[in-house]
């Protein structure tokens, strides 16, 4: 008869083997925390973390190269090309492990989170699992654009952005995927600079595959720093989500439509307005109804939004609202140049 075996010497279960992909660009605030979040986890399984690095105009490639010089688990690919779906594939070629978790160099991971995400993805079976995008301003700017991004009224109604219930969502941030369905779909779309992450779940959803969505999740992520950044990064968003559209004709909705049909009424109404103004004509100043009332509008109901922000940043938060819905609404009505579609 064997002989019973004792806490002390029963054999520890390691879990299964996680790969971190990760794509990095101009991130020389931020990549060193990130990756250090990463390592940091404490997970009792294999670990590896690869960082696609493109042409950066910082620090970033010295900081990759000597993060990877001194810890093991991290290595460094190129990606010539400076493209997130790009650097999202060849981290995914460079990776070996059953999980793959996408983790953005300036977004921070919680403690425990590799441990969660590989526990949802083996007890509901999904193919993607993830939870909220936690916006966390470094300034008063900052912070009226953590509100904005985490509100209705700033950015629609995704459970990543707002909070919900968990269960099966269209999309969830970043995610954790199951490398057999990642391979079998064939990975991210190349052709998408933006929305890759979106496209890539319909794809999931539109194999059968489940998205699953836990909002006690939540991922620390850095928004931008100036109105100016601000404004081309929801341009370029609503530009590439155009082409979504495009491509899924099914994926319309309301959300989406909403801001370039406020964007094209305000361009309208306040170039009626001007040239009301330098005609005489009373008609066409009736045109800044457009943008007065739009104004009017988010103004108003910017004020519950931003009721525990600091004056500085509450008063920030009206202009924010809007720069990031005609920002994205003239993204979404210019659409993609076609030798951006390649």
């Amino acid at each position: 008869m064997h002989p019973e075996t004792s806490p002390e010497t029963a054999p520890s279960l390691t879990l299964p083997g996680v790969s971190v992909v990760m794509p990095v660009l101009d991130e020389e605030p931020y990549l060193a925390d990130s990756v250090d979040r990463v390592l940091a986890q404490d997970y009792d399984g294999p670990v590896e973390v690869v960082l696609a690095v493109g042409p950066s105009s910082d620090a970033t490639e010295a900081i990759a190269a000597d993060i990877a010089a001194r810890e093991a688990r991290v290595r460094v690919v190129p990606n010539p090309t400076g493209r997130t779906p790009q650097a999202l594939n060849a981290a995914l070629a460079a990776t070996t492990q059953p999980y793959v978790v996408r983790v953005d160099a300036h977004g921070f991971l919680p403690d425990g989170y590799l441990r969660r995400v590989v526990e949802l993805l083996e007890s509901t079976g999904a193919a993607n699992v993830g939870g909220r995008m936690d916006v966390v301003g470094e300034d008063d700017f900052g912070r009226a654009v953590a509100v904005a991004m985490s509100s209705r009224l700033g950015i629609g109604g995704s459970r990543f952005h707002v909070g919900g219930e968990a269960g099966p969502a269209e999309t969830v941030y970043l995610g954790a995927f199951r490398r057999a369905v990642l391979e079998q779909l064939g990975g991210y779309d190349e052709r998408y600079r933006r929305a890759q992450d979106w496209e890539l779940n319909h794809r999931i959803r539109a194999a059968g595959e489940e998205i699953w969505f836990d909002p006690s999740i939540a991922v620390t992520y850095r928004p931008r720093r100036s109105v100016r950044a601000l404004a081309q990064q929801f341009h370029g968003s609503g530009r590439w989500r155009r082409r979504v559209v495009e491509h899924y004709p099914e994926t319309a909705s309301l959300r989406y439509l909403a801001p370039p049909v406020v964007t094209a009424a305000v361009a309208l109404g306040t170039a009626a307005g001007v040239l009301g103004a330098v005609t005489g004509s009373r008609v066409l100043q009736v045109g800044w109804a457009a943008p007065v009332g739009y104004a009017a509008a988010v103004t108003a109901a910017s004020v519950p939004e931003g009721r525990d922000l600091p004056p500085r940043a509450r008063a920030w938060l009206p202009a924010v609202i809007m720069t990031m819905h005609l920002s994205w609404g003239a993204g979404f009505l210019r659409n993609v140049e076609r030798a951006e579609r390649a």
